[in-house]
């Protein structure tokens, strides 16, 4: 009998034509806990605007990033999963299920049926807590599972933005680059809408959150906040890189609206350049796979906005990927 780690990532498109960014846009907005009004409106609003609409353009910029081996996103998650199996030895059973698309949750569970284990560890591979992605992935697991009527013990590793192994690991991959070469750093999480930070405090608090202070310190109310978890992140990072106070801003990059987690990162960008920075290091700490958002967000169109206002260059540090650091911290956070 054999343990099992069931690692979970967000999703990819199987390639950048429009009618596979369609599929994924598709699977991926129409889920209750990406875009949290009334299921009518949802519908109308994800399948006759947004993802009409934005089929294309995303397409073109999936085909920016997309590679010969594929996406980077699959590619990086399955090296990790190969690798994270060599680490933990023949005792266990090591499978990856993508949250939108393939490879799927569904198949890996069936996969994990037919290898008979004890027990399994899901692991979904997001650092920060968030409704959108980590409570998503769990209610989805949860439903497959009941499929399963003799399944095994099953553990949820909701977080990690503070284990010390992933601190470590993302400290090494800064250590990749010279931090006396830049002005200033900026670390990038994903934004996410005001009111899901709020929702999520009444849904796992006593609801309590202010979208402020409240982040400052991690308390048992705020455990489960993606945005104290996020700041959280940025204090580690910051004390084990010996960062200054005054040389770092968290903020939050891919908004749809005005109504998401402030500040925005692009906008960080452009004042940074217009107060005369010339080199900035940006982390992206809530992507341990890098991605669109990283590899073309960062990478590509905020070097183009800090140019544009005076800046020099924006340096992206590349995701945890599948280094030995992020392989050895994962074995340890499954284990223990």
């Amino acid at each position: 009998m054999k343990k099992a780690v069931l690692l979970i990532n967000l999703g990819t498109p199987k390639s950048p034509a429009k009618k596979d960014v369609r599929n994924y846009l598709t699977q991926f907005l129409n889920d209750p806990r990406v875009i949290d009004i009334n299921p009518v409106s949802r519908f109308f609003l994800v399948n006759f605007l947004i993802v009409p609409f934005r089929t294309g353009k995303s397409a073109k910029l999936y085909e920016k990033i997309w590679t010969k081996e594929g996406s980077p996103l699959l590619i990086h998650s399955f090296n990790l999963q190969k690798k994270l199996q060599k680490e933990l030895g023949e005792n266990y059973v090591v499978e990856l299920g993508m949250r939108y698309q393939e490879p799927s949750i569904e198949a890996a569970i069936e996969r994990l049926k037919k290898a008979e284990v004890n027990s399994i560890t899901v692991l979904p591979l997001y650092p920060q807590y968030a409704t959108s992605s980590t409570t998503s992935s769990i209610e989805e697991t949860e439903r497959l599972l009941k499929k399963w009527p003799s399944a095994p013990p099953v553990t949820f590793i909701r977080n990690f933005f503070d284990d010390n192994g992933f601190i470590k690991a993302c400290v090494n991959r800064a250590k990749e680059y010279n931090l006396d070469d830049y002005d200033y750093f900026l670390f990038s999480y994903h934004g996410l809408p005001e009111r899901q930070i709020t929702k999520a405090s009444a849904e796992f608090s006593d609801g309590s959150c202010k979208i402020g202070s409240c982040c400052d310190v991690i308390t048992d109310k705020n455990r489960l906040c993606y945005r104290a978890n996020c700041y959280g992140t940025t204090r580690q990072l910051v004390k084990h890189l010996n960062i200054p106070e005054g040389k770092y801003t968290s903020a939050f990059q891919s908004r749809l609206n005005d109504k998401w987690l402030k500040p925005y990162s692009d906008k960080v960008i452009e004042e940074l350049a217009k107060k005369g920075m010339k080199k900035i290091l940006v982390f992206s700490p809530a992507f341990v796979a890098d991605c669109l958002e990283t590899i073309y967000e960062i990478g590509t169109e905020y070097n183009e906005i800090f140019k544009e206002h005076g800046g020099e260059n924006v340096t992206l540090v590349k995701s945890l990927n599948d280094t030995e650091a992020w392989v050895s911290a994962l074995k340890n956070i499954v284990t223990n």
